[in-house]
């Protein structure tokens, strides 16, 4: 009978879920990784058990890719633990699975299925937080405070974290993942650090922020005063500017379309 572990829904989470599975000793093909929150359609003749994150075995298991592997497998990994891929778990587990035994070229065997699912989920997630680097926008809010509010569909919060705390270290400034209900705080010349901020208040206030925010007009008038009517190319400005982030820009705060 095969076992379906389910794990918490985040990396260590995940890497707790690859210890578990791993040191059971029932065979890899006895064995799935999913996540807790995403189980669809339970599978006849499966047995499942929750797995708890535990921060001393994700250690174990972060420490035996680094030395067996490689860090770029590490960092492979960490990156698709964020990815929104609902067998992303049991995709690193398969991909592991060949990392241990084949050693540090493993990321070079795209040939290789499994290697090749970590590389797709890596591409599309690098591709998205590359574009958020340029379509974030913050409002100021009260005691200098810089606001964003993004809807990613991955969990890239912490990706880009570093390239706003580089350009922006001497700003008190906040991004909010609204989907996720967390954000990245960053104190003004200090470290940032991750928070939950599920609480509606918070919601609510950000909300209301981006509402009123004076220079979201300003933002409209400048993309109609530099837009160029007769080489409007509205198929060329959704490739480099997609639909789904619009939401989140002021300048298309009144609407999707193109003017």
């Amino acid at each position: 009978m095969k076992t379906v572990y389910l794990c918490e829904n985040s990396v260590e989470g995940i890497l707790s879920g690859v210890y578990t599975a791993w040191t059971s000793k029932k065979g890899h093909n006895n064995v799935k990784l999913q996540i807790v929150d995403e189980v669809g359609n339970m599978e006849l003749f499966c047995q499942y058990e929750e797995v708890p994150a535990s921060r001393e075995n994700a250690k174990k298991v972060v420490q035996a890719i680094k030395e067996k592997i490689s860090a770029e497998a590490y960092t492979a990994v960490y990156k698709a633990a964020l990815s929104v891929d609902s067998d992303r778990a049991d995709k690193i587990y398969r991909f592991l699975v060949y990392g241990f035994h084949i050693g540090s070229s493993i990321v070079t065997m795209l040939q290789v299925q499994e290697v090749y699912d970590i590389f797709q989920m890596c591409r599309f997630i690098d591709n998205e937080t590359h574009l958020l680097t340029g379509f974030v926008r913050f409002i100021e809010m009260e005691g200098d405070l810089l606001v964003s509010r993004i809807g990613p569909k991955n969990d890239v919060l912490v990706l880009l974290a570093p390239h706003f705390a580089d350009r922006m270290s001497n700003e008190n400034w906040v991004i909010f993942d609204e989907k996720r209900k967390k954000a990245v705080l960053h104190p003004a010349n200090r470290r940032w650090f991750l928070a939950d901020l599920s609480s509606s208040e918070w919601e609510t206030k950000l909300k209301k922020a981006f509402e009123e925010d004076e220079y979201e007009d300003l933002f409209k008038r400048f993309r109609k005063s530099v837009t160029i009517r007769e080489r409007k190319n509205p198929t060329c400005q959704q490739n480099h500017m997609p639909l789904r982030y619009r939401p989140y820009m002021p300048e298309f705060s009144d609407g999707l379309r193109d003017t």
